[in-house]
């Protein structure tokens, strides 16, 4: 049965939280579930990200994020490779329950994103041995068509699961809903995930019209266009009935406001429209 769990990925509270006031701001409205950014952990240090997690009994809903592992040369698909393995091992010390993964797009001065699509994959594949050790589920986030050049090549739900069909154990999908809201196969997809119990985790914000900047600008749930509850609605019928993570990068609007302001109206949302 759903367990109706907001989790809050701190993005949201870029405007005027560290990791430590982020969870403060969190508990003040008795969200106890999160998924930071490594820089937001770099920024504390590892360690006392980990202690405060654990003092306050949070759970960690994921990390995000890995990958960018398309590179025009060896040199830099070994240094994402490495930064990869890093990642794994932040994710298993604060006890995430998966790395999430924006793949990366085309190397400089390519126009060939077949072959970049083939690095993700065998970079997925190269760190997947110590996710596997570290029982971190590696989640491969599809993004919107936009983001194909520079953030992501994987840019549908489908071929995420393509991608999880040929590795295998260990990897599975973010279904973001700012990324795949459009994509009129997405019903099916989210099907499939399901039959290859592959979800692991499920963003949430909301596309505004008209949308001020492609990456800053996401809307508060309940102010854009996406069927958030329909689309919930899919992923239940799936069989995923984890967290709703709440991701939205606003640095004209949300970023600007109090970090206690943003949660309780992310928590009013929550309950209002997801």
């Amino acid at each position: 049965m759903p367990d109706r769990v907001l989790s809050m990925n701190l993005a949201t509270l870029r405007g005027d939280c560290n990791f430590a006031t982020a969870v403060d701001r969190c508990l003040e409205q008795d969200v106890t579930a999160i998924s930071p950014w490594r820089d937001q952990v770099e920024a504390i240090g590892l360690r006392e990200a980990a202690r405060i997690v654990q003092t306050n009994k949070l759970r960690v809903t994921g990390l995000c994020r890995g990958g960018m592992f398309p590179a025009g040369d060896a040199e830099g698909r070994n240094k994402a490779h490495e930064d990869n393995l890093r990642a794994i091992d932040e994710a298993a010390v604060l006890g995430a329950e998966c790395l999430v993964l924006v793949v990366g797009g085309l190397p400089k001065n390519s126009r060939d994103i077949a072959d970049a699509r083939k690095q993700v994959v065998e970079g997925i594949a190269a760190g997947l041995p110590r996710a596997r050790a570290a029982q971190v589920p590696l989640a491969i986030e599809p993004l919107h068509p936009m983001y194909a050049a520079d953030r992501a090549c994987i840019n549908t739900l489908d071929q995420a699961l393509d991608v999880c069909a040929m590795l295998g154990e260990g990897v599975g999908v973010a279904i973001d809903v700012y990324h795949v809201w459009w994509d009129p196969n997405l019903a099916a997809a989210i099907a499939r995930a399901g039959k290859m119990g592959c979800i692991l985790a499920h963003h949430i914000c909301d596309w505004l019209v008209p949308t001020n900047d492609l990456l800053l600008d996401r809307g508060m749930m309940g102010d854009g266009v996406i069927d958030l509850k329909g689309i919930r609605a899919m992923i239940e019928a799936a069989g995923y009935f984890g967290p709703q993570e709440c991701e939205i990068f606003s640095r004209d609007n949300w970023w600007k406001r109090p970090g206690a302001e943003v949660v309780k109206t992310v928590v009013q949302r929550f309950n209002s429209v997801c």
